[in-house]
Order: C-alpha cells, then structure tokens, then sequence
C-alpha cells in the first residue's frame, strides 16, 4: 500500500526519536503511576523456572490438595480434572502418545502435554483461583499442584511436594520441547 513504511524505514524512525530524546536528555512524563522501588519489583518478581529457581519454601499433600481442589476449583474443572466450564486438567493418551499435530481434537491437559510441573506450579499461584488470583499461600500451591499432577497419575495418595520433590518430577512430555536458549537481542529477530 502506498504511503506505509517498511520495518526498516519503521527502525530508522524509532532510532531516530530515541537518538533525539538522549540528546536533549528529555523522556516524555506521562503523569501518572508511581515509581517502582525494590519491595514493589520484588512482590511482583515471583516467576518460576522450569529448574524450580523462585520456588518459595513450603509444602503440600495430595490429600490436602483434593480438599482445597473441591472447595475452590471443582466447578470450572470438573471434580476428576475433566474440565467442566473451562479446560481440562486431567487426561494423558495411552502410551504418552503426543498427536497434537495429527489429532487436532486430542485434549491439551497438564499430563498430556505440559513440560514442566514447575510450570502448574507458577500458573496456580499467579492466577488461580480465578475470583482472586494470586492469593493463595505457598503450602495451598504445593497441596494444589499435588493434586493435580496426581490426577494425571504423577503423584501417589500420600505423597507431599515441596520444592525438591517438584522440581524431581518428570513431565511425560518434557522431551518433547525444545528450551530455547536464545539471550535476546539481534538475534531474535
């Protein structure tokens, strides 16, 4: 279309406005917010690794897992993991067959696909439960991702997760993702 610009010509503008703002040691203010000191970064730096790095102490069994599991989340995931108003949870094809890319109707559920049980970990605490994301407790997280990793037969009644035992428990779809090793910068694009 006449008259728009190539990311190039895009690049060279940007670079351009940046350039001149260094110049005139001016960035725009935009009148709101609030500074962002160390606790405020801190309460918000809380993303866990696949390694496990950022796991907070604490625990969780799968017992105590399935009660928080039926009081909290039951109604948007069913009461076995089958998904109820929202997805599944629960559910691996036999063999840990892996048929996404041929299958497109083959439920995407933590044990079927999923790399990482540190990553059900991270996902429970930043947004569940949906009312009020984020407000659970370490111990709860533990207890919940128990339960939910044993309704995909990766955990025994009985047994407790903390952060060594998590970061212990292989996915069956871990070596079916690449980790991308990229740093960032020119190479990306």
């Amino acid at each position: 279309m006449p008259g728009l610009l190539n990311a190039a010509e895009l690049e060279a503008l940007a670079d351009a406005r940046r350039r001149g703002l260094e110049a005139a040691n001016h960035w725009p203010e935009f009148a709101f917010g609030n500074p962002a000191d160390e606790e405020r970064i801190a309460a918000w730096d809380i993303d866990i690794g696949p390694d496990g790095v950022g796991l907070p102490p604490g625990r969780g069994s799968v017992e105590r897992g399935e009660t928080l599991y039926r009081l909290q989340c039951v109604q948007c995931h069913g009461l076995r993991g089958e998904g109820a108003e929202f997805e599944a949870l629960a559910g691996r094809a036999p063999g840990d067959a892996f048929r996404f890319a041929e299958d497109r109707s083959t439920p995407i559920t933590v044990g079927s696909y999923w790399p990482y049980a540190t990553t059900l970990f991270d996902y429970i605490r930043r947004a569940m439960p949906q009312a009020a994301p984020g407000t659970l407790p370490p111990d709860d997280v533990y207890a919940l991702t128990a339960f939910v990793l044993h309704l995909n037969d990766l955990l025994e009644p009985g047994e407790t997760l903390d952060a060594a035992s998590l970061t212990a428990i292989v996915m069956p779809s871990r070596d079916r993702f690449v980790r991308d090793d990229r740093r960032g910068g020119p190479e990306v694009r």
